[in-house]
C-alpha cells in the first residue's frame, strides 16, 4: 500500500460560532493531483491553509511525510523587499545552500523583475508568480495551490501547470483550489466543497 505524502484526519476549523470547515479527511498520494472546487466560502482555502500548517485546526490532525510548499491567494512575501531579496530571504529560511544562486534561478524561471523595485509595487500577476517561486525554493514534494492562476495570463497559467505537472510526474503530489472548471483537467481526483463540507469525492 502506498504511503500518503500528506494525510488529514477529521480536520475542522471554527471561528466562534462560524464553522469554516466541517471535519474532513484527505490523503495526498505520490503522483497524484487533487482539485478542490466549490463557491467562495466553501472551505477550500481553510482546508489548504490547515494542510500547509498556516492555521491550526480546531479539531483533527495533519500528518506530513514530505516537504510542503504553499501558494496562498494573498501575497506571501515582504512588500518592501524586491523579488530577489524575498527569494534570497526565503531560500535562507529553507536552508538552501546557495540562496543567491537559487534566487537568480527562480527570477529567470518565472520571468520576474530583477530590478530593486519593492514587491508591493509589482502587478498582481507578478506578485502571484513570486508566491509560486517562493513555494518551490525548498524543492517540496507536496505543492498546495490556492487559486494560483486567477491573476495570470494564459502563458503564465501554462507555466504554473507545467511546474505542477512535473512535480506530480516525479512522484510528488499537488492539491489546488479553483473556481475555473477548465483547470480540473489537471487533476486525477476532484473534491467538491459546499457550505464548509465535502459533498462529493
Amino acid at each position: 500500500m502506498t504511503e500518503p505524502l500528506l494525510r488529514a484526519l477529521q480536520v475542522a476549523r471554527r471561528y466562534g460560532d462560524v464553522e469554516a470547515l466541517a471535519p474532513t479527511d484527505l490523503e495526498l498520494l505520490p503522483g497524484e493531483t487533487v482539485a478542490l472546487v466549490g463557491p467562495n466560502g466553501a472551505g477550500k482555502s481553510t482546508l489548504l491553509a490547515i494542510l500547509a500548517g498556516a492555521i491550526e485546526a480546531s479539531h483533527g490532525t495533519v500528518e506530513t511525510h514530505a516537504r510542503v510548499g504553499w501558494v496562498p491567494q494573498r501575497p506571501a512575501h515582504y512588500s518592501r523587499l524586491s523579488p530577489r531579496e524575498n527569494l534570497e530571504l526565503f531560500a535562507r529560511l529553507e536552508g538552501v545552500h546557495e540562496p543567491a544562486v537559487a534566487a537568480a534561478q527562480m527570477l529567470e524561471r518565472f520571468s520576474l523583475p530583477t530590478a530593486s523595485r519593492p514587491s508591493g509595487e509589482l502587478s498582481v500577476g507578478n506578485r502571484q508568480r513570486l508566491n509560486v517561486a517562493i513555494a518551490l525554493l525548498g524543492e517540496p514534494r507536496v505543492l498546495l495551490l490556492d487559486e494560483p492562476t486567477a491573476a495570470l495570463d494564459p502563458g503564465q497559467r501554462r507555466r504554473v501547470w507545467e511546474v505542477a505537472d512535473a512535480l506530480r510526474a516525479e512522484g510528488g503530489a499537488v492539491c489546488f483550489a479553483t473556481q475555473n472548471l477548465e483547470e480540473i483537467e489537471h487533476a486525477g481526483r476532484t473534491i467538491v466543497l459546499q457550505d464548509a463540507r465535502v459533498v462529493t469525492l
